[in-house]
């Protein structure tokens, strides 16, 4: 038996991302890295050429990967959508410098940034070669040694399904999706956390885990770089899947967090999918300010689904809080009004045999 110790030893220096966590035999196959025309969730190894906004990639363990000129990595191309940050695609040809877009592990061709990252810019990076399988087949992420579950708008659920949503990136949504589960799980009550949507980057599911979800998983779960540029049935396959492999845990409740704005592409798709927003039971808003919270709940009312609690970083202002009072009575909570036994209780009687929810006087399921 010859070992190529050259090879082992390459292999052994790659830096693997989070989103490659799941794929451990490969091979490097560099001839094709100029013809082949890669699609999202296809894994490559690159190498760092220069330091931009990403300083660091997670690892398979959600633990930072610091990153240096010269390193090489493993990761998938994808796109992304943030509107705070970095819009890029999957290239759609050969390209001698790619940027990584998300901290997760996302590489592709950046095509607009935000202001803030103008003099930093990206880290750059060159492809190496695709990650290939026994058969000489490029290597991809999404449903790696599994198959995606198949959307079904009759199946009902024995538990409510919360909507966490917001007016924009960075608005407070995982927070209150974090927030909201401590308060059910102060109740006893078994919560499950599912990101349906976004980046893959592991920060979001830790939180709302810490905060009391047994169960906290989002897209990349099952290989999913990202989900920006997906197709509504790909989201509704993904939506079933996730929701499958947290409800065999018997939840109590089940909180699903879209990404963004209400605006964007995603998020607007399911919003307007007559059988998706069947299965919802209640969505809850997020938002940065009195504005957009009033914009916010007109839209919601617009397709029938009002929130019923409306929380996020504008609850840091008591100012805001007073101006939003004013043209609604929707509930606004706090991050201590989740910890408030009282207030939550009011809100969301404890006990199983009791409605699950009051919200505008009236009793809700």
């Amino acid at each position: 038996m010859v070992i190529n110790f050259k090879k082992f030893t390459i292999m052994k220096k790659i830096k693997k991302s989070i989103i490659t966590k799941k794929i451990k035999n490969y091979k490097i196959n560099r001839q094709i890295r100029k013809s082949y025309i890669p699609k999202a969730g296809d894994v490559a190894v690159f190498k760092v050429l220069n330091i931009g906004k990403h300083k660091a990639l997670q690892g398979v363990n959600g633990n930072n990967s610091y990153l240096f000129p010269g390193d090489l990595i493993l990761a998938a191309f994808g796109t992304r959508y943030a509107a705070n940050q970095f819009e890029g695609y999957v290239p759609d040809r050969y390209y001698p410098r790619y940027q990584i877009l998300g901290q997760g592990g996302v590489v592709g061709v950046l095509e607009s940034m935000h202001e803030r990252y103008k003099n930093i810019g990206p880290t750059e990076v060159r492809l190496v070669g695709y990650a290939v399988d026994e058969n000489n087949r490029v290597v991809n992420t999404k449903y790696y040694e599994e198959k995606p579950a198949i959307f079904n708008p009759f199946n009902k659920r024995d538990f409510p399904i919360i909507l966490s949503l917001g007016s924009g990136m960075d608005s407070g949504k995982t927070t209150t999706a974090a927030y909201l589960s401590r308060g059910f799980y102060r109740q006893g009550k078994k919560v499950a956390y599912i990101k349906l949507t976004g980046t893959v980057y592991a920060k979001d599911c830790s939180f709302v885990r810490d905060g009391g979800a047994f169960k906290s998983i989002d897209f990349s779960y099952v290989g999913f770089p990202s989900t920006y540029m997906c197709e509504p049935d790909e989201l509704l396959n993904l939506y079933e899947t996730l929701l499958q492999k947290v409800e065999v845990g018997n939840p109590d409740v089940v909180i699903i967090e879209i990404a963004d704005g209400l605006l964007q592409r995603e998020t607007y798709m399911l919003l307007h999918h007559d059988e998706f927003m069947k299965q919802i039971d209640y969505t809850v808003l997020s938002a940065v300010d009195s504005l957009s919270v009033k914009s916010g709940i007109e839209y919601m009312e617009n397709i029938e689904k009002p929130p019923v609690l409306l929380s996020g970083v504008f609850t840091a202002s008591p100012l805001m809080i007073k101006e939003v009072k004013q043209f609604t009575h929707i509930p606004v909570f706090t991050l201590e009004d989740f910890l408030d036994k009282k207030k939550f209780n009011l809100l969301f009687p404890p006990f199983k045999d009791e409605p699950k929810m009051i919200a505008h006087g009236e009793s809700i399921r």
